[in-house]
């Protein structure tokens, strides 16, 4: 195939390599919001970037103002805004072990599912005694 600038260099770009090496599983990332600072994706370790460590990291407050979450798989090579799921996920976990939403948490999930939609109770078990 002819150059079209005869005489310069040919460059080749060379493959990316993964931000997450070795790691072939789904990662999650939490942008938080520090008001006059800024946002920014939360630095954290390997371990805590599965689904369960986040939700849980999110519940205990380890994120002042989450506006977003991320997930994504390099190996499989795809990623998605995981917002409104894991929105919903807090509002049902608060709802099963009745608790309220803390109040850092409000703004978020009102934010992707609106004020208490889609939650479902858990249905109290009652107990007949037998006639003795």
């Amino acid at each position: 195939m002819p150059r079209l600038f005869p005489g310069a260099l040919e460059l080749r770009i060379r493959p990316s390599p993964s931000i997450v090496p070795g790691v072939d599983r789904d990662t999650y990332l939490i942008l938080d919001d520090f008001g006059r600072l800024g946002c920014a994706w939360r630095e954290t370790n390997v371990e805590d970037t599965e689904l369960e460590s986040v939700i849980n990291d999110l519940l205990d407050g380890q994120y002042s103002n989450p506006v977003r979450v991320v997930g994504f798989n390099t190996a499989e090579g795809w990623s998605r805004d995981v917002s409104e799921d894991v929105a919903r996920e807090l509002r049902q976990r608060c709802a099963d072990h009745d608790r309220e939403l803390p109040d850092f948490l409000h703004e978020f999930v009102e934010r992707y599912v609106g004020p208490n939609e889609g939650v479902r109770f858990p249905l109290p078990i009652l107990c007949r005694s037998e006639p003795g």
